[in-house]
């Protein structure tokens, strides 16, 4: 009963993290999960459901089909949308139904490569665990499937973990793409907003990786054993941009991963930011070059821990976050306020993941002439 939540949201799951992630490059997700059910995700963690179409399914799994056992319907209903809408690829999904029954997704998939010749991939989920879990599945995915090694393009990168449930701002994608070119680079493909399968599958040119959050992480694992491409975790907002660049031209050189703050100092520290681990560590080492002040992160969802630094706080339950939110100054989603009793001054940064669509005229385009401000 720790992981519970009494006051705070839970975060977006994984399966929304998957159908996030997959979105935008032609393909066809289908949700194994009962008819309804997709409404959770586009009615409340997909921003552009309304303005731009996706082939995003529901198997409508009915009790008697979940007790008994009825893949034959599953497979035929796939197969038909499949042959009448042509998808790109297919990709399953499934809610925490058939993962307690034990469906064999990857069966599955087999048959419907077979009867399509088409590139069909079970994406594991249970609906039990948060959307960063999902997002990094699916990019791990892509990586895997669709990126080949080519010849290496100087300054180029690719941008990985750029999804709406951690940069929510219709221009965050426009806006980071001209920051990396107002520093010399080119962007050869950005995970998975405003980019196509097509130049998903020119990934492997680029020189350099830049991971914004944690669920690009594994993707750039995949690509640095696969490619060679060396990537730097951090985000180039505020103070920190120029050390992220600077970074990035030391891990073409040097041939290796690279973390952008790194050199954050957590220890003493009257500030926290709490979050998604590589934006919260962002904004902290923001925050640390702008005072210089130490500057506490707490990091609240499941991936991807190892873009954490050893004195972060991971907090994954509400009763550890209201243990930890013991400081003067919090930055944070305003949700976190009401398990916090002790801070004086709270700095607004909401996370779409946790909260929704309450504060979705306060996103924060954190590469925009706003940006982030502290005053």
């Amino acid at each position: 009963m720790k992981r519970s939540y009494r006051i705070l949201p839970v975060y977006t799951g994984d399966v929304s993290g998957v159908c996030s992630a997959l979105y935008e490059l032609g393909g066809m997700v289908v949700i194994h999960d009962p008819s309804g059910c997709n409404s959770t995700y586009n009615t409340h963690d997909e921003i552009r459901w309304y303005d731009q179409e996706s082939l995003i399914f529901i198997s409508g799994l009915k009790e008697r089909d979940a007790i008994l056992g009825n893949d034959e319907k599953f497979i035929e209903d796939i197969l038909m949308a499949a042959k009448q809408l042509h998808p790109r690829f297919i990709t399953l999904v499934n809610s925490p139904i058939p993962y307690l029954n034990g469906t064999d997704f990857k069966g599955i998939c087999r048959i419907l490569e077979k009867q399509l010749s088409l590139d069909c991939t079970y994406v594991k989920t249970n609906g039990m665990h948060d959307y960063t879990v999902g997002a990094s599945r699916a990019m791990e995915m892509v990586a895997t499937q669709f990126v080949k090694k080519g010849n290496t393009r100087e300054k180029t990168v690719n941008i990985l973990g750029m999804t709406p449930l951690d940069y929510t701002h219709a221009e965050s994608v426009s806006s980071l793409k001209k920051r990396i070119e107002a520093h010399g680079w080119h962007v050869q493909s950005c995970w998975l907003m405003d980019c196509s399968l097509e130049e998903i599958a020119t990934a492997g040119q680029a020189s350099c990786n830049l991971v914004i959050s944690s669920s690009g992480l594994q993707a750039a694992e995949v690509l640095w054993r696969s490619c060679g491409i060396p990537y730097v975790l951090g985000v180039p907002v505020g103070a920190c941009e120029d050390l992220v660049f600077e970074k990035m031209e030391q891990a073409v050189h040097d041939h290796e991963n690279q973390t952008m703050y790194k050199n954050l100092i957590q220890t003493n520290a009257k500030t926290t930011v709490i979050g998604e681990p590589v934006l919260a560590h962002s904004i902290a080492m923001d925050w640390f070059l702008t005072y210089r002040q130490p500057v506490k992160v707490i990091c609240t969802t499941e991936k991807d821990h190892r873009a954490c630094l050893k004195e972060t706080c991971i907090a994954l339950d509400e009763e550890t976050m209201e243990q930890a939110l013991h400081y003067d100054t919090v930055i944070g989603d305003p949700m976190f306020q009401y398990i916090s009793k002790n801070h004086k001054k709270w700095v607004k940064v909401p996370h779409f993941a946790l909260s929704g669509r309450l504060y979705l005229n306060d996103m924060i385009n954190y590469w925009g002439k706003d940006g982030l401000k502290w005053d």
